[in-house]
């Protein structure tokens, strides 16, 4: 790779941001971070250091003009990627569309349905593209980031992503463009039902998936969503090893059948926890209802209810303001009466 290096901004640079912007960092791409001055106090002291499940290990120091608090270097970025918790998305994209050059690509890599539509509304000069990420991000100490599950990234077909893509190729992040991103968003959140269960939970994802009770949650909360999903007729796609319609069906599965399947069709580290733990660790407020939340709303669009989703949403907030473990026979119980 010859020219430049393509200068990607990361607005929002948490840990979904600091993963991806440094392995990006990894493949000489010129990459900045726009985060909080808490944030930016950490690679003060600590460098960016990545890592993931297969053993790939990087450290970059940041410096002062590597971790900014200000939106300003957007301004000459090739690309930005927003990677804000979904509550902040309408201020993100108010923060930088005085920034940002017209015909930018702004990818947002947030989890839920709705995010790019609403920084498009925010930045309507902007050239918006929706994107997914499947794995895991853990941070493990200050400046550490690791990816606990497997998966790559996707956005939305856009020809104006089509220079970046060997970056993310050479970063060991492929990005797949897709012209079924709503599909494979809705998709990824059927996956992402389980960040509530295991947030709730309490331990890391593989000793709560090891456990049927909570994989019982899980399923019903994604039996319910598929049902609305083909009320809807949004259809779904292939993201792990199993078909999506059928993912359901091996979480209900005795341990058994699930440990031996689960094996070849996901990879999960032992240490891997969801992000919805670790905002509920940092005492912020969750993403609940940008994931169970918005299949509440689908289920009010189409005149009925999702009451197994709006059950885990009610739960995590009471979370949110009193923290304490379920264990699996109890939440199984509480789900089961809703």
């Amino acid at each position: 790779m010859n020219n430049p290096p393509i200068r990607v901004v990361i607005f929002g640079a948490g840990s979904i941001g600091c993963y991806v912007g440094g392995r990006l960092l990894s493949a000489g791409a010129s990459v900045t971070f726009i985060g909080r001055a808490r944030m930016q106090s950490v690679f003060r002291d600590n460098p960016l250091k990545i890592t993931d499940y297969e053993g790939f290990s990087a450290e970059h120091g940041l410096g002062d003009s590597g971790y900014v608090v200000s939106p300003e270097p957007a301004g000459d970025a090739d690309l930005v990627l927003v990677t804000v918790k979904s509550a902040a998305t309408r201020e993100a994209g108010e923060t930088l569309a005085p920034h940002v050059k017209p015909g930018v690509p702004v990818v947002s890599l947030q989890n839920g349905i709705s995010n790019a539509a609403e920084l498009q509304q925010a930045m309507p000069d902007a050239n918006v593209v929706a994107g997914m990420v499947p794995f895991n991000v853990l941070q493990q100490a200050p400046g550490h980031f690791h990816q606990g599950t497997e998966g790559h990234l996707m956005a939305a077909e856009n020809s104006v992503l089509e220079s970046a893509l060997p970056w993310f190729e050479k970063a060991g992040l492929p990005l797949e463009l897709r012209t079924d991103i709503e599909s494979v968003m809705w998709s990824k959140l059927l996956l992402n039902l389980n960040n509530p269960v295991n947030a709730l939970s309490g331990v890391p994802l593989l000793e709560e998936l090891s456990q049927r009770d909570y994989r019982l949650v899980l399923a019903m909360a994604q039996r319910e969503t598929l049902k609305l999903l083909k009320q809807a007729g949004i259809p779904t796609v292939k993201l792990t090893g199993l078909p999506t319609g059928l993912i359901p069906v091996l979480m209900a599965s005795p341990d058994w059948i699930f440990t031996r399947v689960a094996k070849q069709m996901l990879t999960i580290d032992p240490v891997a926890r969801s992000s919805m733990w670790e905002d509920l660790q940092a005492g912020r407020p969750t993403e609940v209802d940008w994931i169970n939340g918005e299949v509440v709303k689908l289920a009010r669009s189409l005149g009925t209810e999702a009451p197994v989703n709006q059950k885990l949403v009610e739960l995590m907030h009471q979370q949110e303001k009193d923290p304490r473990p379920w264990s699996a026979e109890s939440l199984l119980k509480t789900l089961k009466q809703a």
